[in-house]
């Protein structure tokens, strides 16, 4: 099923999360349609069984794709922290568990981090598309630290424990306007988003 005109385009964007939706969608420019998972009636979770950030976000895309039809991105993060080897890494979401709970995991990251000198972490955002069955890969990396405690009350995951370089606020003490001009997903989305506009 081939969605694409030439100004306008649909495009599945392979989440059920409504927050990274609308995050995504502020960056779109007006003649991109984004519809998520929900919209399509994809109710189910799609497996991340890669052992890497890149192959989640290819399995993401190709499982709708090609169950559904649609052209069709989907990201994946990992939050990579120095002095616990890369961890939580390709495991972000479910650090502290399979039910994958921000709270728990923002917990265990800190107990994790208790009394280590470096703090130094990094958010690495891939995205694969999926358009007409040829893809692409985009990759962001916004370079921070993880924060001693948690700080504000916006955005969502590790937000409140991550602050990134040259900056004294948490992604949750930073309005959406501003995260979206230095964060990992924001950096890769403007890759993905130059590349449509070709």
């Amino acid at each position: 099923m081939n969605l694409i005109t030439i100004n306008n385009m649909k495009l599945v964007f392979a989440t059920h999360n409504p927050n990274k939706f609308k995050e995504i969608q502020a960056l779109l420019p007006h003649y991109i349609e984004l519809l998520s998972l929900d919209d399509i009636g994809c109710t189910e979770d799609i497996a991340e069984t890669a052992d890497t950030i890149e192959g989640n976000a290819i399995l993401k895309a190709e499982y709708v794709r090609h169950r559904y039809g649609y052209d069709v991105f989907a990201d994946d993060t990992g939050l990579e922290v120095d002095a616990l080897d890369g961890a939580p890494g390709v495991y972000s979401a479910r650090y502290a568990g399979e039910e994958k709970n921000d709270a728990a995991n923002r917990k265990k990251l800190l107990t994790e981090l208790d009394g280590k000198e470096n703090r130094t972490a990094r958010f690495k955002t891939v995205i694969a598309i999926n358009l007409e069955d040829h893809e692409n890969l985009f990759t962001g990396i916004c370079e921070g630290m993880i924060t001693n405690e948690q700080r504000g009350e916006n955005g969502f995951g590790y937000d409140p424990v991550f602050q990134p370089k040259g900056f004294d606020k948490t992604f949750a003490e930073m309005e959406l306007s501003q995260k979206s001009e230095l964060s990992h997903r924001a950096k890769a989305f403007r890759e993905l988003i130059s590349y449509l506009s070709k």
